[in-house]
């Protein structure tokens, strides 16, 4: 999957590294595309400490921007599947419908949180409260990991690099 970013990215002529790297990588992660972008974020954070809170909000924008992408597949998906089958309700729905937009406060968990981004634009949500309660959950994850993974002391990392054999 790197190897595939990195060649989309060259063919584009984006840049691999930097903070459009990270916002490319957090828009794409946020989508169904199953790849993470801490990584990505903690690495350039452990380079450039001073951008620390800059990085962070370029990747919230990405993430938040491919959260929203995944509203729109959600959004065409019902109006497509309402245009060929008539209007359908279900029990789960009516549950997901109740809570709203901020059951997208969540949408930064790992395996529910870009289909629940998908079911909100399904559910025919609200774009801007979505858009809010999606990049507030974004924005605390990322504060919060980047946060974790910097107060690890840097010989872990280098250890941990030398015995993977980087």
């Amino acid at each position: 999957m790197e190897a595939f970013i990195h060649s989309v990215m060259d063919w584009f002529g984006m840049p691999t590294v930097g903070l459009p790297a990270i916002f490319i990588v957090a828009a794409v992660s946020a989508t169904l595309i199953p790849m993470g972008s801490e990584p990505v974020l903690f690495a350039y954070v452990s380079l450039n400490p001073d951008d620390y809170w800059l990085a962070i909000g370029v990747a919230t924008l990405g993430n938040t921007l491919g959260g929203m992408i995944n509203w729109g597949l959600g959004l065409l998906a019902r109006n497509t599947y309402e245009s060929l089958r008539g209007e359908t309700h279900s029990r789960a729905q009516a549950w997901l419908e109740k809570r709203g937009p901020p059951m997208l406060l969540l949408s930064w968990l790992p395996i529910i949180g870009d289909p629940l981004c998908l079911v909100a634009g399904w559910l025919r949500l609200k774009w801007l409260p979505c858009l809010i309660y999606m990049a507030i959950g974004k924005l605390l994850r990322y504060i919060t990991l980047t946060w974790l993974l910097t107060s690890i002391p840097k010989s872990f990392w280098q250890e941990l690099g030398r015995l993977v054999g980087l």
